[in-house]
């Protein structure tokens, strides 16, 4: 049997004209192994692991990619190891949090938004990024409502440095508030966490987008035996319409191949 892949199940980025891999790929620990909460210590891929793991996401079908400033050197190592393939991705970055000397610290201003956003320009050695989120540090509102960062990023977007905007965050008036004026929200949902339902229901009833993290977060507990804790958790994504992509963070290419044949499986069972 051929290994399963996501080619021909790409999907709409809400209405931002992008389509997507109903999976994507967090690069957290292409760049950065401190400070990070992962039950299993790992080491940081070298550059011809990380070439082949690209590549074999790629043979997978999978083109959303997702990096951001704060996850260490994960941007500065993407920019060479993607060269020549700009036009086979759909590039996620991020502003607001920045992690250096083992500590994470926020930055919403206008300055260093547009500051942020060149670097990672220069970073990925590209002309425009798809999709720019805020890494919200959890205080969603005060963001969003005292801070310039989204006033920013629409300005960034109309110079045609980014293709949409939207926000990464922790609370449901915080998801809401930001798809109101931006493109995309990516929410906290899995089988034990599903508080901010409420914002993908807006962005179901509204064409927005929204991408998924922690979508694989244990979640053991609640299933009986003999349940996949993989399936089980692709399938309540799934069956909501407003999810467009899930990000999850692998560097074992078995992983990764799994949960893309699990995709599939669910994909195609709907």
């Amino acid at each position: 049997m051929s290994q399963a892949t996501l080619h021909d199940l790409h999907r709409p980025l809400g209405s931002t004209g992008l389509l997507v891999s109903p999976l994507g790929l967090g690069t957290v620990k292409l760049g950065r192994d401190q400070g990070v909460k992962y039950p299993n210590g790992f080491q940081i891929p070298d550059d011809d692991e990380a070439r082949m793991l690209l590549k074999l996401t790629r043979d997978l079908g999978i083109n959303l990619i997702d990096t951001a400033p704060a996850y260490g050197r994960s941007e500065e190592r993407l920019g060479p190891l993607l060269r020549g393939q700009r036009k086979d991705w759909v590039i996620v970055s991020k502003v607001g949090e920045e992690f250096a000397d083992g500590v994470s610290h926020h930055d919403f201003s206008a300055a260093h938004t547009r500051l942020s956003v060149e670097r990672s320009l220069q970073r990925l050695e590209t002309d425009f990024i798809d999709l720019v989120l805020v890494h919200s540090d959890g205080n969603d509102m005060a963001i969003l409502n005292d801070c310039e960062v989204y006033q920013t990023l629409a300005a960034l977007k109309a110079e045609g440095k980014i293709r949409g905007f939207g926000f990464s965050g922790k609370t449901v008036d915080g998801g809401l508030k930001a798809l109101e004026q931006g493109d995309c929200a990516m929410v906290t949902y899995n089988l034990n966490e599903q508080s901010e339902k409420p914002v993908i229901d807006y962005a179901a009833a509204h064409g927005k987008a929204i991408l998924v993290k922690k979508a694989l977060a244990s979640g053991h507990v609640c299933l009986s035996p003999g349940v996949d804790p993989v399936r089980a958790s692709f399938e309540l994504l799934f069956e909501h319409p407003g999810v467009a992509s899930a990000i999850v963070g692998t560097i074992n290419p078995l992983h990764l191949a799994h949960n893309v044949s699990t995709v599939a499986q669910v994909l195609r069972s709907h």
